[in-house]
C-alpha cells in the first residue's frame, strides 16, 4: 500500500499539513488531533507507529527519517518512551483506539471501532518496565481517580525482551457469610517456644468446629499468633507462658509475637478486619502470603483470596508481584494486597491484582 501521508517533525510532534492526507489518517483509527483549518498533529508515539506500519513518512527539514531514527530521537526527548511505545503498539495491533492521556495515566483505550470524541474510554492504561518499582501508594491514588470516573485501570508491564503482561487493578470489599463471632467458653492458652496450644478439649473443639481456629495437633489445638491475640483481645483466652508458668498480658504477648514475626502488627490489623467482615481466615504460608480466606466453611468452600498485609507505604519489585499473582491464579485464587493505612478499625484498602489479556 502507498504511504497515506507525509509529516514534518516539530519537536515532540509530527505535523501533517495536507488536509486530505490528515483527514485520511485521522479517520482510519483516530490517530492524532485535527488542527484548526485542517492538518493533523500527531505525538511521537502515534507518528512512529504509523511510520512502522507504512502509513506515514516523516521528514526532518528535507531529510526522511527512518523508524529507528524516530525511536532514537523520541528516546532522547521523552522518559520511558520505549516502554510506552511497546504498550501502545500492542493495543493498536489488537485493534483498539488508543489516545494519550493525562500525566496520571499513559493512555486512554477505546473499544474497537469506537469514536473517541463520541464515546468514553473503556479503560486507562499505565505502561511500566519490569525494572520499575511497584508502589502501592501511587497505585491506590491512580485507582481512586479511575474509580471516581468509572474507568478500569490496567498496568502493562514490559519485560526485558519486550513481552507484555497486563494486570487489572481493582479495589474490593471482601465479605463472608459467618456473621458475628460465636460465643465460646473461656479458657487458657499456653505459649510454648513460638506457638500456642489450647489443651482444654471442650474449648479446643468449640474454637475449631465453630470458627475453624487453628488445627488439632495430638491432644490439643494449635493456634497461630494472630488468632491468639484476637481471642485474648476478645476475652476468650488467657495466656500462660510454659517456661515461667506466669500469665502473659495482651500487650506483652503482642511484643513477644512481634519479635517472632516482624510483620505481626500488620497481620493482626488485617486479621481482625477480615474477621469483622465475617470471613474465615487461615494461614497462607504454603502460598507465600499471609492469609488464605474463605467466605464460608473451609471444609466445603473454596478459598477465594490470598491476602497479604502491607503497610501504608509499601513498595517492592514487579518480579515479586508477578510471582505472587501467577501463584494465586495457579491455585484458582485472587491475589489481594491489604494496605493498612492506619491501625484504626476498618482503615484498610483491599487492592486486587488480576492478570488479564485485553
Amino acid at each position: 500500500m502507498p504511504i497515506e501521508a507525509e509529516g514534518r517533525l516539530d519537536q515532540d510532534h509530527v505535523i501533517v499539513d495536507d488536509t486530505k492526507q490528515a483527514s485520511r489518517v485521522y479517520n482510519r483509527g483516530y490517530h492524532g488531533e485535527p488542527l484548526p483549518g485542517g492538518g493533523l498533529k500527531l505525538n511521537l508515539i502515534e507518528a512512529i507507529y504509523l511510520a512502522e506500519v507504512d502509513r506515514l513518512e516523516v521528514h526532518k527539514r528535507k531529510n526522511k527519517m527512518t523508524v529507528p531514527d524516530l525511536i532514537e530521537y523520541a528516546t532522547r526527548r521523552q522518559p520511558n518512551f520505549e516502554i510506552k511505545y511497546i504498550v501502545y503498539r500492542d493495543f493498536r495491533n489488537r485493534g483498539y483506539v488508543v489516545k494519550p492521556s493525562t500525566p496520571i495515566f499513559d493512555f486512554r483505550i477505546f473499544d474497537r471501532g469506537e469514536v473517541p470524541r463520541k464515546t468514553l474510554a473503556k479503560f486507562w492504561v499505565n505502561a511500566v518496565s519490569e525494572r520499575a518499582k511497584f508502589d502501592l501508594n501511587e497505585m491506590e491514588t491512580q485507582l481512586k481517580s479511575a474509580i471516581d470516573l468509572r474507568k478500569k485501570l490496567i498496568y502493562g508491564i514490559v519485560d526485558e525482551e519486550g513481552d507484555l503482561t497486563y494486570y487489572e487493578i481493582t479495589k474490593i470489599d471482601p465479605k463472608g457469610r459467618r456473621g458475628k463471632s460465636s460465643r465460646h467458653k473461656k479458657g487458657q492458652a499456653v505459649l510454648l517456644e513460638d506457638r500456642v496450644m489450647v489443651w482444654d478439649n471442650k474449648l479446643a473443639e468449640s474454637l475449631h468446629k465453630t470458627e475453624f481456629f487453628g488445627k488439632m495437633v495430638g491432644p490439643g489445638l494449635q493456634i497461630s499468633l494472630v488468632e491468639t491475640a484476637y481471642l485474648r483481645d476478645n476475652k476468650v483466652l488467657t495466656i500462660k507462658d510454659a517456661k515461667t508458668s506466669r500469665s502473659v498480658s495482651l500487650s506483652r504477648f503482642k511484643q513477644l509475637a512481634s519479635d517472632l514475626q516482624p510483620e505481626f502488627g500488620l497481620r493482626l490489623s488485617v486479621y481482625k478486619d477480615l474477621k469483622r467482615r465475617g470471613l474465615i481466615v487461615k494461614t497462607g504460608f504454603k502460598y507465600g502470603t499471609h492469609f488464605r480466606v474463605y467466605e464460608g466453611d473451609p471444609d466445603s468452600d473454596h478459598s477465594e483470596y490470598l491476602i497479604h498485609a502491607v503497610p501504608k507505604k509499601f513498595d517492592t519489585s514487579w518480579e515479586d508481584i508477578s510471582r505472587a499473582v501467577r501463584l494465586a491464579h495457579g491455585v484458582r485464587k485472587e491475589m489481594i494486597y491489604a494496605r493498612v493505612r492506619s491501625t484504626r478499625k476498618g482503615n484498610i484498602a483491599y487492592i486486587r491484582l488480576e492478570r488479564i489479556r485485553p
